[in-house]
């Protein structure tokens, strides 16, 4: 499997000098995909690198091609060939999403029709020795448009993003960089290509680290064996990190209360702190998983779309779930690990013990009342944590339903055996693995 990652190298000393060369970029995928949109019809049938020649032909002057049906040249004069390349296949790419996105519409009308849009929020590529050349450890030279006309600009980058690229991306293959803006300052965004081998091992040899991420707890993460055993365990609570989130939150409110309309300034420093938080959460979980050499991380599959209501809808906007799944996604697939999801209904609702539904919220501690939605209670009066309850569930679900998949298992089973006589996806408990091993187990004795 082929795992991609960017990385961001600072362009230090610079700030205004590149958005003449960013504009004049996005005026050229604008004009192609104007041509694209006019010659479809011949351009549709043909592939990916028939296309670009064709598109040259249309419009380059050239002494093969001395009268172009469209003059590039008059409005884009010595504009670098592979610039205007990369210019090329991004009209194309864009062009050709529309046109996905158009055909898909007319089979299912549902929703507005699909609008072209040839204006572009696209950033260059600068492909090696046309548009850049490493001259040093952290020094490079970039073509950019400035005074009029196309120069080489000395850069320096940030050593420390240099550095850190050199640790981590070593033995990985190196792509082109593309120009970005972030704030007010310039990076280049380099592309690295990883190859991972995934091991084929067998359901019941398999290791995983179920995670049930949660409001109150980021995440909970348990270690679980096929036979049932759970080898480890770990909660993820970020507090000191929640706590400046909560003072973030709460500056934005006093200025609200205040008067102030829009809040930029203070938004944009809760979002950060809101990113560092799921950034650490994700680290903190692979780091467990790897720790105990799990095959595959297993996640809930997290539908919360609609909308919000009660006292917590603030903090359910505020969770990151799927930005924490998909930075675990890749950093796991980096490392050989699998991922894979279960359905998260009532994982949280019913005791991994077997015993039913629970009742969350209130308990007794010393014949005194409290109330707290992190606790649970079995209906056989053990009190426990809803989350690890929760993340155990998820385990076993996983494994339920690997293993009535496997053909092997499946074997070892009576024939008369479903997948029913175990619990629906819903009602799938630690306990109802347990139960299928030692139906296995009895089997095989």
């Amino acid at each position: 499997m082929n795992i991609f990652s960017a990385y961001k190298v600072k362009i230090k000393h610079y700030n205004k000098i590149f958005e003449d060369t960013v504009k004049i970029y996005r005026e050229a995928v604008s004009f192609f995909i104007d041509i694209c949109d006019k010659e479809w019809s011949i351009l549709e049938p043909l592939k990916n690198l028939e296309r670009c020649r064709e598109i040259e032909k249309l419009a380059l002057y050239t002494k093969q091609n001395p009268n172009p049906k469209y003059s590039f040249h008059e409005k884009f004069y010595k504009m670098p060939s592979y610039l205007r390349r990369s210019a090329v296949n991004t009209a194309l790419g864009c062009y050709s999403s529309y046109q996905s996105n158009l055909k898909n519409w007319k089979e299912n009308p549902a929703g507005k029709k699909p609008k072209l849009q040839p204006d572009r929020n696209v950033m260059p590529t600068l492909y090696k020795n046309n548009m850049y050349i490493r001259t040093g450890t952290d020094m490079a030279r970039i073509k950019i448009f400035h005074k009029n006309d196309w120069v080489w600009l000395d850069i320096e980058l940030n050593r420390q993003d240099v550095k850190y690229i050199q640790n981590h991306c070593r033995f990985k293959k190196e792509y082109v960089p593309t120009l970005k803006k972030q704030g007010k300052c310039w990076y280049l965004t380099f592309v690295f290509e990883d190859k991972v081998k995934f091991e084929n091992a067998d359901i019941q040899n398999q290791i995983i680290c179920s995670v049930d991420l949660g409001v109150n707890n980021n995440a909970v993460c348990s270690v679980i064996q096929s036979g049932g055993t759970v080898a480890a365990r770990k909660f993820v609570n970020l507090a000191s990190e929640k706590d400046h989130l909560y003072k973030a939150l709460n500056r934005v409110k006093k200025a609200q209360q205040n008067g102030a309309e829009k809040t930029p300034v203070l938004w944009k420093h809760v979002n950060d702190i809101n990113t560092d938080i799921s950034r650490k959460t994700a680290k903190q979980i692979i780091e467990f998983a790897a720790q105990y050499r799990a095959d595959v991380i297993v996640f809930e599959h997290l539908d919360t779309g609609s909308r919000k209501k009660g006292s917590k809808k603030q903090r359910l906007h505020l969770w990151r779930k799927q930005e924490i799944q998909k930075t675990v996604e890749h950093k796991a697939h980096i490392l050989g690990i699998r991922i894979s999801r279960v359905c998260a209904w009532n994982t949280s609702r019913f005791a991994y013990d077997g015993s039913g539904k629970v009742e969350r919220g209130t308990y007794y501690q010393n014949g005194e009342k409290k109330y707290n939605y992190s606790i649970c209670i079995f209906q056989n009066g053990k009190q426990y944590n809803c989350d690890l309850n929760a993340s155990y569930n998820i385990g076993a679900r996983y494994f339920v339903r690997e293993l009535l998949k496997s053909d092997s298992v499946r074997k070892r089973l009576p024939k008369q055996t479903k997948d029913s006589d175990y619990g629906t996806g819903t009602t799938r408990t630690l306990s109802t693995l347990i139960r299928l091993n030692a139906d296995l187990c009895g089997m095989s004795a």
